[in-house]
């Protein structure tokens, strides 16, 4: 058995993500919606047999249609989501799921009154073999109990993938710690088993593009759970010589053991992407994880067939959202010459 689906919204790269993991799973495409003739030529053009929709209501009132895909401007992307549970359908979006904590509230209330999925497609574990390969390991009990997380995010701003306007516009996305620091506070949750967290400290500023008033080039973060803790930073400062879009990694210290992830690149080190390190009462070992296997969408379709939460549990992609709209509200302002 497998789902339909319908995606709504390309205003970013990671509806792509998004449709490919899903048709890979087996999922069907049926319809697409936006404003935007460029987009709709773009989709036809990648996925051929797609439906177009006129409106959005015509994908709203296919019962067919079990999940919608979201990848609007961040801001309308929690609209989107509470439309789609008030009609009987599931719901995945690009991160940030939300820009504001009223957004996230709203969603939160029919969410529980529907039973809908409101689900975030956070992509640096979900899209990660490497950070997937990680969590069974830790699951298996190979570093112990995980007491401390460092996910470090660097992003490059311009060169890499077009920026439209809104992409400047703190208003559009809710901020470099909303946007980016999302990731890293959902994998914090997620390795230290937390289900309740609170930010202790947090700071953003701009150091380099000055060019763009108001926008945030650099942004950290301290968070804490009853057991771990966790130290986050993530910026839009990756060199246009970095063969990649940034150097992402995560530092996982168990207490018996460490692991290092090196997401996209080994700097000046071994080719490709996917590094995992690995050190414990035995030795250190470098797992190379490329060829392994991505099961989110999979896990996704079959919680929505079987009304399950194996991808993730609600209350946690809540709670990574929360935290970080928190951590972006309670930010001082750092002052870069």
């Amino acid at each position: 058995m497998t789902i339909k689906f319908a995606a709504v919204g390309a205003a970013h790269p990671h509806v792509h993500n998004q449709i490919s993991a899903l048709l890979a799973a087996g999922a069907r495409f049926e319809w697409f919606y936006d404003q935007d003739p460029a987009a709709r030529a773009e989709i036809v053009e990648r996925y051929p047999g797609v439906q177009l929709a006129r409106k959005l209501q015509e994908i709203l009132d296919d019962e067919s249609v079990q999940l919608i895909v979201g990848t609007p401007i961040p801001d309308q992307r929690a609209a989107l989501g509470i439309q789609a549970m008030q009609h009987a359908k599931d719901y995945l979006c690009a991160k940030p799921g939300f820009t504001t904590l009223d957004q996230l509230h709203q969603a939160r209330d029919v969410q529980r009154e529907t039973g809908r999925i409101y689900s975030v497609y956070f992509g640096e574990r979900f899209g990660s073999v490497a950070t997937v390969k990680a969590g069974e390991l830790v699951h298996s009990g190979a570093i112990g109990r995980v007491i401390q997380t460092i996910g470090l995010g660097p992003h490059r701003l311009l060169g890499h993938t077009p920026r439209p306007d809104w992409a400047f516009d703190v208003t559009r996305f809710g901020g470099i710690l909303n946007d980016l620091a999302s990731h890293q506070i959902d994998q914090f949750l997620y390795f230290t088993g937390s289900t309740d967290a609170e930010i202790v400290h947090s700071q953003v500023g701009n150091a380099r593009f000055h060019e763009f008033p108001g926008f945030e080039d650099f942004g950290d973060l301290l968070l804490r759970s009853n057991h771990a803790t966790g130290y986050v930073r993530v910026d839009w400062l990756t060199p246009k010589g970095l063969p990649t879009w940034g150097d992402v990694r995560l530092f996982l210290l168990g207490t018996t053991g460490t692991i290092e992830i090196r997401k996209n690149i080994d700097v000046a080190g071994r080719e490709g992407k996917d590094h995992l390190f690995l050190a414990d009462e035995q030795g250190a070992r470098h797992i190379p994880c490329s060829d392994g296997h991505l099961p989110f969408a999979s896990q996704l379709i079959a919680d929505i067939l079987h009304r399950t939460e194996t991808t993730m549990p609600q209350t946690h992609c809540f709670l990574a959202c929360e935290l970080a709209l928190k951590a972006q509200a309670a930010a001082a302002q750092l002052r870069f010459p």
